[in-house]
């Protein structure tokens, strides 16, 4: 026998990010996100059922989801997002984005905000870093590394979710073409995921 209450419809979640200059805004990547839905459930469960676990804590950087030949052409690997222990590739660094922790030393301008339309069937959280010109430590003086390897030389990222046991889980990773920070550019990244119902989806 069907079950005529049961609920048809359902929940998805994706992401979109940018990355660019806020002073010039030149844009260096736009792209979709690969979302771990394994872990982004959990943290949804945890978040809903106020357990102190499962909210975006931070934006995590690294160096390792692309290789480039001498001739130029790049390889990119595919995201992690099997795994409740999944993470980036190789992780150089990391910043806090919760914006009500004691610990987040910017919160005006590494934050996340909840965006909703009335009458609409999704909610977005915008979640926005901003790497300051001092920011990493050792980064180089100048944009004009040749060494996709370098520690600041970025290609993959990757939002994780705040514990109490010392083990945030990454909730999305994305892998784009190496962008590197130095001491001259700021660079600004806006992190959108949109939380919608799978009865009429509106893309991000």
């Amino acid at each position: 026998m069907i079950d005529k209450f049961k609920e048809k419809s359902g929940t998805v979640v994706e992401g979109h990010i940018k990355i660019f200059d806020p002073e010039t805004q030149k844009v260096f990547v736009s792209k979709r996100n690969a979302i771990h839905y394994e872990n982004m459930s959990i943290a949804l469960a945890e978040s809903i059922s106020n357990s102190g676990n499962g909210f975006i804590y931070s934006m995590s950087f690294g160096n390792g989801g692309t290789s480039v030949d001498p001739t130029g052409i790049i390889t990119y690997l595919t995201p992690n997002s099997t795994g409740t222990n999944a993470s980036l590739y190789n992780q150089t660094f990391d910043k806090i984005v919760d914006d009500r922790s004691v610990n987040n030393t910017d919160p005006f301008r590494n934050k996340t905000e909840v965006r909703h339309v009335s009458g609409t069937n999704y909610t977005d959280v915008l979640v926005t870093c901003l790497l300051d010109y001092g920011e990493p430590a050792g980064q180089d003086a100048f944009d004009t590394s040749t060494n996709a390897d370098s520690l600041y030389v970025f290609d993959e990222l990757g939002l994780k979710s705040w514990s109490t046991s010392d083990n945030p889980m990454l909730l999305t990773h994305v892998i784009f073409h190496p962008v590197q920070k130095s001491l001259n550019r700021l660079i600004q990244i806006d992190y959108t995921v949109r939380v919608q119902s799978l009865s009429g989806i509106s893309g991000v």
